[in-house]
């Protein structure tokens, strides 16, 4: 895909929309953080769910700690990895307490060096709550990346740095978030809505 397409494209979201956000439901830094863990290999709404209950117990890393592994797993049994999840977020807890004094890292190698938080988590902290200009890649942008030809590669740490590359400073806070949702809602891994996308005519998926 040349240049001037892929400006048309990100042109197209960002009068479609021009503040997008996360489906995650969070009040504080500490609860996006947690929601983003819990977010590996199970669906927003699923952690929406879990976490409409457990913030309204646990929503700082003193009360995650006060809860315990034991206490944390009762509230996120629900869903997937939650053995893995529950100690990670706990030794988490901890560290911000210890080293950070109860805040979030503001940069990648800190927040990397926290017990289950990957390059992908790192990115979207990064990028929603300090508005670094990161660009995440999970399934649905990897998805649309290489469906649309927007940027297409093997790995999504080869479509994350060809992301890098080629969009413009202006768009890169946003393409996250666009892809996302055009993954979720019309670009789906199954039932494509290719009837209804905003980007039908410059996507050069060659089975639209």
């Amino acid at each position: 895909m040349n240049k001037e397409k892929r400006y048309k494209i990100l042109s197209l979201f960002f009068m479609k929309y021009p503040e997008p956000k996360t489906d995650l439901v969070f009040t504080s830094d500490f609860e996006l953080l947690l929601s983003v863990m819990l977010s590996a290999q199970s669906t927003d709404l699923m952690v929406n769910k879990i976490t409409k209950k457990l913030f309204q117990i646990a929503n700082t890393p003193e009360k995650i700690l006060l809860l315990g592994t034991k206490g944390l797993k009762h509230y996120i049994k629900g869903i997937g990895l939650y053995n893995i999840k529950s100690s990670n977020i706990i030794e988490t807890a901890f560290l911000l307490l210890t080293k950070y004094n109860g805040n979030i890292p503001n940069n990648r190698i800190e927040l990397e060096s926290l017990p289950g938080v990957g390059r992908k988590t790192a990115n979207i902290i990064l990028n929603i709550l300090f508005k670094k200009k990161t660009i995440a890649v999970d399934t649905h942008v990897f998805r649309v990346s290489n469906r649309t030809n927007f940027a297409t590669g093997k790995n999504v740490k080869v479509v994350e740095k060809k992301l890098i590359k080629v969009v413009p400073n202006v768009f890169k806070l946003f393409v996250h978030s666009w892809f996302v949702w055009h993954g979720k809602h019309i670009c789906t891994a199954r039932k494509i809505k290719c009837h209804i996308c905003l980007i039908f005519e410059l996507c050069e998926f060659k089975n639209k």
